[in-house]
């Protein structure tokens, strides 16, 4: 934990720049902590600085997509054995490269919201602008204790908490259960929202940073995870009621546009950029699921296959099928010419996700729409991290818990309506299993962690995975709730705290 905690500032600042673009980070030097955080350029370096791990390949691009990847929805799609490994809840992925970050980069963008919380309220500077910054970190801090407590923590262990103060010399040890974690959360994202604008009140060169309905959006699943379904509803509400979202209503497929970033569906999202610096920003999702050498026109990466169990699972007539997976014969556009789809020859599978091609459908969609290397495969897409379709589904979720069959009926035939079927009356438990999943499949929203909240995962993963064909693919899987239902603390944190922080049991 001292390598997660132990954040000098000087160390920290040298990650900080002055440029207005988001996540456009060069660094410029380490400036002292002594003479740091005493103008508005200089609290605007420490915002920047909150987002600058948005751009690492492992934060939204693989890395933490690992996790995700163990669902029934999707396989590895290229041998990776310790991709295998994550999948198949075997302890042999620990020290893995894909996922020994994600702890790190976390803290590290706590230990920045920190600096800004504690430091920028003394600044002189415009008030509004004092505001949205703390917020923005309250807001940061938040997200990722969430993505941490969430995938780490369970009623025997959380993850460390680092308050304002914490000796940075000292290992912290763990939270004694996940809920202390989502109460902290739950205070972060709550001084995150009184202090933020509406997403409506920003000027667009701030489109991408914290705001208000994000927030609540963010209480409302923590609420969730908590099992809380009482303040789940309440919070969901205060999203849909503010007037600020809607959904996409002309048609399912739009949402990925990239004309569509800040829709009213937009809550959340990895900004993206095939070209900023160059180099490009945010995340590579969008080249890490197209198909293995992209049919020799671009360096797609062929990971995260769509299942055949996915595919099934949406009802007949549902658009939201084709326009999230493709299947052997299916017609797209690619590269301004019309395709019809087949898989890449060593492919697990013989499906891609559909949703994040649009940029990749243009005639020389290089580099307007698309990153001119295929090592950076980011996009003009922004790679959404939540929707107003998930705040829907929350609210309805936490409704039916709350009140039975029937009550999240409003939510839930808003979001089928859209997708082309039927309004239906007196929807259960199951009905909103399956409109998350279809609706969500391929997402940050996370079928993984999904299957372990409901206490589905055990059964679903006893299942094979199968192709278009009906040829397994993936065996079945022996998960373990009480072990599984979290993931291995990177060993490098145990081992760098010198055994303060301890391993979750049975990995």
């Amino acid at each position: 934990m001292k390598q997660n905690i132990k954040y000098i500032a000087v160390a920290a600042l040298a990650f900080l720049t002055s440029c207005s673009k988001q996540l456009d980070i060069i660094p410029e030097g380490a400036p002292s902590a002594q003479n740091f955080w005493k103008t508005q350029e200089d609290a605007l370096k420490g915002r920047n600085g909150l987002y600058e791990k948005y751009n690492d390949e492992n934060f939204y691009g693989r890395g933490m997509f690992w996790f995700i990847n163990a669902s029934d929805d999707m396989v590895t799609g290229r041998n990776k054995p310790e991709a295998d490994n994550i999948k198949n809840f075997n302890k042999t992925y620990l020290g893995g490269g894909y996922t020994e970050s994600q702890w790190s980069m976390r803290y590290a963008i706590i230990k920045r919201a920190n600096d800004i919380i504690k430091n920028v309220p003394a600044i002189a500077m415009e008030e509004s602008l004092k505001k949205a910054i703390i917020g923005d970190a309250y807001f940061n801090a938040a997200l990722v204790y969430f993505q941490l407590a969430a995938n780490y923590g369970n009623e025997k262990a959380g993850v460390p908490i680092v308050g304002l103060d914490t000796d940075p010399a000292k290992a912290i040890p763990r939270a004694k259960n996940v809920n202390e974690n989502y109460d902290y959360i739950i205070q972060l994202f709550e001084k995150a929202a009184e202090q933020l604008p509406f997403f409506t009140d920003m000027k667009a060169e701030d489109y991408g940073r914290a705001h208000k309905t994000a927030a609540w959006a963010y209480l409302s699943k923590v609420y969730l995870y908590k099992k809380d379904y009482a303040n789940a509803k309440k919070y969901a509400d205060m999203v849909i009621n503010s007037g600020k979202h809607d959904l996409v209503l002309t048609g399912f497929a739009d949402v990925f546009k990239a004309s569509n970033n800040w829709s009213k569906e937009y809550i959340w999202s990895v900004v993206c950029s095939p070209s900023a610096g160059g180099t490009g920003w945010g995340s590579k999702l969008p080249g890490v699921m197209l198909t293995n050498k992209g049919w020799s026109l671009y360096n797609g990466w062929g990971y995260y296959l769509p299942t055949k169990e996915l595919y099934d699972s949406y009802e007949a007539g549902d658009k939201r099928r084709e326009a999230t997976i493709l299947k052997p014969g299916d017609k797209f556009m690619f590269f301004g010419m019309e395709r019809s789809f087949t898989k890449d020859g060593g492919a697990t599978s013989d499906y891609q996700f559909k949703k994040y091609m649009e940029p990749f459908s243009y005639a020389n969609p290089i580099p307007t729409h698309v990153n001119p290397s295929g090592d950076n495969m980011t996009t003009d897409l922004n790679v959404p991290l939540m929707r107003f379709a998930e705040v829907l589904l929350i609210k309805a979720e936490a409704a039916i818990l709350l009140n039975g069959s029937g009550a999240g009926d409003t939510e839930l035939n808003k979001i089928r309506l859209r997708a082309g079927l039927l309004a239906k009356s007196g929807m259960t438990m199951t009905d909103l299993k399956r409109e998350r999943r279809n609706e969500l499949a391929g997402e940050w929203a996370d079928r993984h962690r999904d299957l372990v909240r409901w206490g589905d995962a055990k059964a679903t993963y006893a299942l094979p995975l199968h192709d278009s064909q009906g040829k397994e693919i993936w065996a079945s899987r022996a998960f373990d709730p009480q072990i599984h239902d979290v993931w291995a603390v990177p060993q490098r944190e145990i081992d760098n705290s010198g055994g303060v922080i301890t391993q979750n049991p049975g990995w």
